[in-house]
């Protein structure tokens, strides 16, 4: 058993209270359910019971900002996990909202993954867009099966090589740092200096 040690009302949401058990954060609850289950400073409390309360009284509000949160784009649902985390909602609660929000395609890393590789193939390399999706929590798997669907690297990288030293002298200086920036965007070392070398115009080795 914990003790309730305060409660009080969030600056940026006055309906919602932070409850500390042992002087410690413990969870957000809506003032309505604070007021409905009595609970009050000094109060003793087991934090499954605590869980329970939570859970049972905002899963639909919890799944309300869920959706809310999806509504301008597509989250992975690590991105979904932790906004709910932060918003103060219970592992319990997170569980139950992300288990609705899988199981009815809400959230879904295996077409996030897709449309990310979609929108950003044609700017960046594999290596990178690998990168951004592994900070995002998409599993290798979804991963794999996203990278493998790109097929014209090769063009993408040509094309961002071609715009970058567009308009500028082809000096080996130049190319260089061209090489370097198709680093920078993702690009594999071997595929960047093949690369340079597709674009430059004199036969002297460049590397």
């Amino acid at each position: 058993m914990k003790v309730i040690t305060d409660i009080k009302p969030q600056q940026k949401t006055p309906t919602r209270c932070n409850i500390y058990l042992n002087n410690n954060f413990y969870c957000g609850l809506e003032l309505e359910t604070v007021m409905k289950f009595r609970l009050k400073v000094g109060q003793e409390i087991d934090t499954d019971k605590l869980d329970e309360i939570q859970c049972d009284s905002e899963r639909l509000k919890a799944t309300e900002k869920a959706l809310n949160f999806l509504s301008n784009r597509a989250k992975t649902k690590k991105q979904v996990k932790e906004y709910l985390q932060k918003k103060g909602y219970t592992e319990k609660t997170v569980s139950a909202v992300m288990e609705k929000l899988i199981e009815y395609k809400y959230v879904s890393d295996e077409n996030y993954a897709e449309d990310y590789v979609r929108v950003y193939s044609s700017k960046k390399g594999k290596r990178l867009i690998a990168m951004e999706l592994k900070q995002r929590g998409v599993l290798e798997d979804d991963m794999r099966l996203a990278l493998d669907s790109i097929e014209n690297e090769e063009e993408s990288a040509l094309k961002i090589a071609e715009k970058y030293i567009k308009n500028k002298e082809k000096s080996r200086e130049n190319l260089l740092k061209c090489y370097k920036y198709l680093i920078s965007k993702g690009f594999d070392y071997d595929l960047a200096k093949q690369t340079v070398e597709r674009i430059k115009t004199d036969e002297d080795d460049l590397f």
